[in-house]
């Protein structure tokens, strides 16, 4: 699946070349099939992340958004036009595309990214996917891979979704695109924050950062430890009730965090699952459990976390169950049932 991003990033870049669309970064793989714990392979998804940047002549600028009605963390991309010309001589350069956007445009050929991805001043996410999209039917059969695996795009507004397929079997691909935040491992993407997230908001993803960290304990483990096992086995039951695999994973990230990851060895396979399980009850029955990334200072020092996002009061998974009574019982039953 990498090989297969790695190829269509190239591509994609060569065909971009001179343009002032986003400049494409090396797909970044997260979630559970780079983590190692997809509950059934027939079901799995290779969730990758595409980083951008901005293209010569323009500016990304991260601007938080302040309606606080909306879950976790969320960005606007401001773009911006960008001065070329020299200094003490603003304007001189015909060429600036800041100073000069039609003399450019003329030249060049080329809209730049305010005409082309934006929804006023800022980056919105389905006119970027919508590009990726074309972008990726277009070019195609430019890729190794099109000589053996038929490619559909499937339905998706803030993603690009591939399935590919041959003669013995099929998986899927599911595209996001981000910003990244300074040279941190924290990024805001297009991956949505809720039922309804607005074109150009772009909610903060720690995605990276937690298979970093799975990564991380891969490296720390011993070889036979069964933290994975227990994840896998539970997210394959969790698949069959109305429980969230994410708060899950959650718990058992705090746990490889502050479990010595000896005890992880499989001898301890029963007693691992029961602590997750004992875990689990006792956040349900407080309706709290904090999230992972945000505001954790105890992280593997490769894992880089902006200072407001290491010093953030991490958000409360189980706010929804503090806030609906009902939804707290229906949670605990599902406990009982687990």
């Amino acid at each position: 699946t990498m090989a297969l991003m790695d190829n269509f990033t190239t591509v994609l870049r060569r065909a971009l070349n001179g343009t002032f669309y986003p400049v494409l970064q090396r797909a970044i793989g997260f979630g559970s099939a780079f983590e190692g714990w997809t509950a059934r392979e027939q079901d799995v998804v290779y969730r990758v992340l595409v980083p951008m940047t901005a293209p010569p002549g323009h500016t990304f600028h991260l601007e938080r958004d302040t309606d606080e009605q909306r879950p976790g963390r969320n960005f606007r991309i401001r773009v911006q036009l960008e001065c070329a010309c020299p200094r003490e001589q603003q304007g001189a350069n015909m060429l600036c595309i800041l100073h000069h956007p039609e003399e450019v445009r003329r030249r060049t050929r080329r809209p730049n990214l305010l005409d082309t991805l934006c929804t006023g001043s800022y980056l919105s996410v389905r006119k970027t996917a919508r590009w990726f999209c074309q972008l990726v039917r277009a070019r195609w059969r430019h890729l190794p891979q099109s000589r053996s695996w038929h490619l559909v795009l499937l339905p998706s507004k803030r993603s690009c979704k591939l399935r590919l397929t041959n003669d013995e079997g099929s998986f899927r691909v599911k595209v996001l695109f981000g910003v990244r935040q300074g040279t941190s491992d924290i990024f805001v993407s297009s991956r949505p924050q809720g039922a309804h997230t607005p074109n150009t908001v772009w909610p903060e993803t720690y995605a990276v950062a937690e298979t970093m960290f799975f990564g991380h304990v891969a490296r720390q483990a011993p070889q036979d430890s069964s933290h994975l096992r227990c994840l896998q086995l539970l997210a394959g039951v969790l698949a069959r009730k109305d429980f969230s695999i994410y708060c899950m994973k959650t718990i058992v990230m705090r746990l490889l965090n502050t479990v010595p990851l000896s005890r992880w060895h499989r001898r301890y396979f029963v007693l691992q699952l029961s602590d997750i399980l004992e875990q689990l009850r006792l956040s349900l029955e407080a309706k709290h459990l904090e999230h992972f990334i945000v505001g954790n200072q105890r992280l593997p020092r490769e894992i880089w976390l902006p200072p407001e996002v290491r010093t953030a009061e991490p958000h409360n998974l189980f706010h929804g169950l503090a806030q609906d009574p009902a939804a707290h019982s229906k949670a605990m039953e599902a406990y009982v049932d687990l």
